[in-house]
């Protein structure tokens, strides 16, 4: 499918929805950066901005993409209302054509899931490059299907970390894998419903 497509798809996908007034971040974010101190970010696939705008009102300057126009304008109208505009650019990036400017200590990428064409590993390559020396690339996938999941094909293969860090292929001399694990937590639903679902987490950091 074509990339025209897929903006479509997700253009459509965020504009059916009412447009959140107080997204929260996603808890794997929450655990990860807790203690660190601030410095640039990039947050890879956005969504409703709960990640971008918890980092900002933390002293972190946040570069927030999504491949969705409607995404990322709805973003940049809450960083401006809640005094956060000096600390996030919210942009329009489909993955698949490009990869933003600049080097981050903290790169994130959760949920970075499509029914288009992505090569996501080269993407989270990209991303790994796009770290200064100390930072961290913070990757969170699904583990399990929610039921409100747009895939619900019962064989869908979720790739483990491992498979993840392996796809990435970088080299051990110079990136270090922090955390690569399968924890459990209870999400919600765009609709409010409940479900226990598995993460897939990996964290990197680079060290040379």
């Amino acid at each position: 499918m074509s990339t025209t497509d897929a903006v479509t798809y997700w253009q459509d996908v965020y504009a059916a929805r009412p447009a959140a007034t107080a997204p929260q971040p996603n808890d794997r974010l929450t655990e990860t950066v807790t203690g660190l101190p601030p410095g640039d970010a990039l947050d890879l696939g956005c969504g409703n901005g709960g990640d971008a705008l918890w980092l900002a009102r933390r002293g972190w300057h946040v570069t927030a993409v999504d491949i969705s126009a409607v995404a990322v304008d709805r973003l940049a109208g809450l960083a401006r209302s809640y005094g956060l505009g000096d600390r996030v650019t919210a942009e329009q990036c489909d993955l698949h054509e490009s990869f933003p400017q600049g080097e981050f200590d903290l790169i994130c990428a959760h949920y970075l899931h499509t029914p288009f064409d992505l090569d996501r590993a080269t993407v989270l390559r990209k991303a790994a490059h796009a770290l200064r020396v100390g930072g961290r690339l913070l990757v969170v996938d699904h583990g399990s299907t929610a039921p409100w999941s747009w895939n619900q094909d019962p064989d869908v293969h979720h790739p483990t970390p491992s498979e993840v860090a392996a796809g990435i292929a970088l080299d051990p001399a110079a990136w270090t894998v922090e955390r690569a694990d399968a924890p459990h937590r209870i999400a919600t639903g765009p609709g409010g419903q409940t479900a226990e679902v598995t993460d897939h987490v990996l964290r990197i950091r680079r060290t040379a």
